[in-house]
């Protein structure tokens, strides 16, 4: 029987996530079959309904606490709907966000109380935790600068104070080094040709695949 695999990756704006996912899930479709590539919040009709609400409008729009509960509520319809029928059938997921982002944004960067937010994980995901996590690291401001760059309407996190993205920052580091078993940094200031090779062969050691 085939054993579905979820990877994520997690970091600031601006740290290439979007790439490195899609780069990987091309990368790992001939070794492994389905490959499932998705992101978050959204991923499914009705938590892109959510998104909207989360990554469009004014910084201030919701209460920090308000916005836990979205992004779980977002999580919940993710989970429920794709993420574990594709494990069932043995498909592997590749993730652009899950929930170190929530812990790292709205913990560490708006100050929402850690436990409270891991009581809302474990009654949402239920044990649910990805197999592989990558963690993609550059300076707040160089990512920031990326992100301008980008087209579209999504810029609410974007625009939040650079001291919160300085202290998301550090929050994906601290969530790194509680879980060595799980995640990988990476660092992101690298070309993405670069950052792709660092990520394939992490992934191939991780789960025995041909380097």
């Amino acid at each position: 029987m085939n054993i579905g695999r979820l990877i994520t990756f997690e970091g600031g704006e601006g740290a290439g996530k979007s790439t490195q996912a899609r780069l990987l899930a091309d990368a790992l479709e001939p070794h492994t079959g389905e490959v499932v590539r998705t992101r978050e919040p959204g991923g499914t009709h009705s938590a892109e309904a959510v998104r909207r609400l989360l990554v469009e409008g004014d910084t201030g729009r919701w209460q920090p606490v308000t916005e836990v509960l979205l992004h779980y509520a977002a999580r919940s319809e993710h989970v429920h709907d794709l993420i574990r029928p594709a494990l069932s059938r043995g498909a592997w997921i590749v993730c652009d966000r899950f929930a170190d982002s929530t812990l790292a944004y709205q913990g560490y960067g708006l100050g929402v109380d850690h436990q409270l937010i891991a009581e809302i994980d474990r009654l949402v995901l239920q044990g649910l935790c990805p197999d592989l996590t990558f963690v993609l690291d550059l300076p707040a401001e160089l990512g920031l600068a990326r992100a301008t760059r980008r087209a579209g309407g999504e810029e609410r996190y974007e625009s939040m104070p650079l001291g919160l993205h300085q202290r998301l920052r550090n929050g994906f580091l601290e969530i790194a080094a509680a879980h060595p078993d799980r995640c990988v940094v990476i660092d992101a200031t690298a070309d993405p040709e670069s950052v792709h090779r660092e990520i394939w062969d992490a992934t191939a050691k991780r789960f025995g695949l041909p380097v």
